[in-house]
C-alpha cells in the first residue's frame, strides 16, 4: 500500500504543542479515574504536595458531577450529586489521609453565580491545594468558564493559587479539563477509526472540543479510562485529526505526576498507582494513501508506576525495580491475535466489557516473547479494523518487567503501531 508522510498542518500549533516549552508552576497530579479510596500512593502524594499531613488545604471541586436538584436521590446514602461528592472527598481528604482542611467549593449548575462571589473566591484563596472529581467536563466549562470560555473570578482565583505552587489534582473529568489543545469529549475507538471525530457528541462518535479545557497541561491530547476502555484508537485518531503530536492515556486509579524538576531545570512525569500511561509519539506518522483512512508508524510507549518522561528531552526512566526483558523473554512467540484489541463496549458481560485492557496484555506479552510483532483486530467487523504491533530495531523498542509495591508489571517503549483496515 502507498502511503505518504504525515504532515502537520499548523506550525503554529505544533511549536506550541513541542515537549516542554511550558513549565509547570505547581504540580499537576492526573488521574483516569475509577480512583479508588485506598490507593494511598496517590493520595498521600496529593496531600504532600499540597503541603503535608496537618499542613494541606484543599478545596474540593465536583462540578463535574449532577448538580442535587437533577439527583433524584439527593438526600439519601445513594445520593452521588456535586454536593454529595464534594463533601464525601473533603472528609476522605480530612480524616484518612490528613489534610488540615479540605472543604467543598460550593460552584455547580444549581450555583453558577458562585463562580463570582468574593466568598467564593476567598475561600478558593485560602488553599494549598485542590481536587476536581469526574462527570462531564461540560459542566466544569459551564460553571467555571464565560460563555466567551474565559476564567470566571473563581477560575483566575485557582489559576493564581497554582501560579504561586498549589498542587491541581483531578479523576476522570477531572482530568480531561485539565488540558490546553483539543479535549476529548466522548468516543470509542471503533467508531473514531471508522468515521473521524466530530465537534457535537453523538453516541458512540469520537466527539472533541476544540477549544480545550482549561490549559493547565499543555504537552499534548490527553485522554482517561484508558486501558481499561481500550482508548488507543480513539486518541490517536484524534491527534491525527487534530495535527497534535503528543498524546497521553491514563489509566484507571492511576495517576500522572506532573511537576518542575529543580535539580534538572524542567518537567518531569512520573506515573503513581496501579495501572499505567501511554505516550503516544506520532511524529514519524505516515498516512495511509487509500480512501479509508489508515495510519502507520505510531509510537507507543506504556508507563507504570515509578516511570518517568521528560517531555522537554523526550527521555524515559525506567523505575531501577524493572529490568530489561531482552533476552529473558518468557515465551517463544506472542500472543495469537486478539479479535477485540480496543475492548469494545459491545463484547460485553455482566460486569461490562469483556476484554478490558487488552491492548495492554497484547503489547506486553509480545515484549515477554521472542516475536517481532503480533496484531488483534476490532470486534466489530464491518468493516473490520486491524492494529498492528511492531518491535522495531530503528526506534529501539524495549521492554521491561520487575515488581513495584508488590504488583509485577511490565513497561515498554517505543512500540511500533500501525491501524488500517482487515
Amino acid at each position: 500500500m502507498t502511503i505518504r508522510k504525515k504532515v502537520w498542518r499548523s506550525a503554529v500549533l505544533l511549536i506550541a504543542l513541542l515537549p516542554g516549552l511550558g513549565q509547570a508552576a505547581g504540580a499537576l497530579l492526573l488521574v483516569g479515574g475509577g480512583l479508588k479510596d485506598d490507593n494511598a500512593a496517590i493520595y498521600q502524594r496529593f496531600i504532600q504536595l499540597a503541603g503535608g499531613t496537618g499542613q494541606a488545604k484543599i478545596g474540593v471541586i465536583t462540578a463535574a458531577s449532577i448538580p442535587e436538584s437533577q439527583d433524584p436521590d439527593a438526600g439519601t446514602a445513594d445520593a452521588a450529586n456535586s454536593r454529595a461528592n464534594g463533601e464525601y472527598y473533603a472528609n476522605l481528604l480530612r480524616t484518612t489521609y490528613g489534610a488540615a482542611n479540605a472543604q467543598w467549593i460550593p460552584i455547580d449548575l444549581d450555583n453558577i453565580a458562585n463562580s463570582s462571589n468574593p466568598t467564593v473566591v476567598s475561600q478558593i484563596n485560602g488553599m494549598t491545594g485542590f481536587f476536581f472529581g469526574g462527570g462531564d467536563q461540560s459542566r466544569l466549562t459551564q460553571v467555571l468558564q464565560t460563555s466567551s470560555r474565559t476564567d470566571t473570578p473563581a477560575l483566575a482565583a485557582i489559576r493564581s493559587r497554582y501560579a504561586a505552587g498549589a498542587v491541581l489534582a483531578g479523576t476522570s473529568a477531572g482530568t480531561a479539563i485539565m488540558v490546553d489543545g483539543p479535549m476529548v469529549t466522548g468516543g470509542e475507538s471503533y467508531e473514531a477509526l471508522r468515521y473521524g471525530p466530530y465537534t457535537t457528541p453523538s453516541g458512540d462518535d469520537l466527539s472533541y472540543d476544540p477549544q480545550g479545557g482549561f490549559g493547565f497541561f499543555n504537552y499534548g491530547l490527553l485522554d482517561t479510562h484508558f486501558s481499561e476502555r481500550g482508548r488507543q484508537g480513539r486518541i490517536v485518531r484524534l491527534a491525527d485529526y487534530t495535527n497534535v503530536p503528543f498524546a497521553f492515556g491514563v489509566d484507571e486509579n492511576t495517576g500522572l505526576l506532573v511537576q518542575n524538576n529543580a535539580s534538572l531545570g524542567q518537567v518531569e512525569m512520573e506515573v503513581i498507582g496501579a495501572g499505567g500511561v501511554f505516550v503516544f509519539d506520532l511524529r514519524n506518522s505516515e498516512l495511509g494513501s487509500g480512501s479509508t483512512w489508515a495510519l502507520y508508524d505510531v509510537l507507543a510507549s506504556y508507563l507504570t508506576s515509578g516511570d518517568k518522561y521528560r517531555p522537554q528531552t523526550g527521555q524515559f526512566v525506567i523505575a531501577s525495580a524493572k529490568t530489561s526483558l531482552r533476552g529473558r523473554e518468557q515465551y517463544s512467540t506472542a500472543m495469537t491475535a486478539t479479535g477485540d484489541i480496543f475492548s469494545s463496549p459491545n463484547n460485553s458481560g455482566a460486569n461490562g466489557r469483556n476484554k478490558p485492557r487488552e491492548f495492554v496484555k497484547v503489547s506486553a506479552d509480545l515484549f515477554n516473547s521472542r516475536s517481532t510483532s503480533t496484531l488483534g483486530r476490532t470486534y466489530e467487523t464491518n468493516p473490520r479494523y486491524r492494529v498492528d504491533l511492531i518491535k522495531s530495531t530503528q526506534f529501539d523498542s524495549h521492554g521491561y518487567k520487575g515488581t513495584v509495591g508488590g504488583q509485577s508489571l511490565t513497561s515498554y517503549l517505543r512500540l511500533l503501531v500501525d491501524m488500517r483496515l482487515n
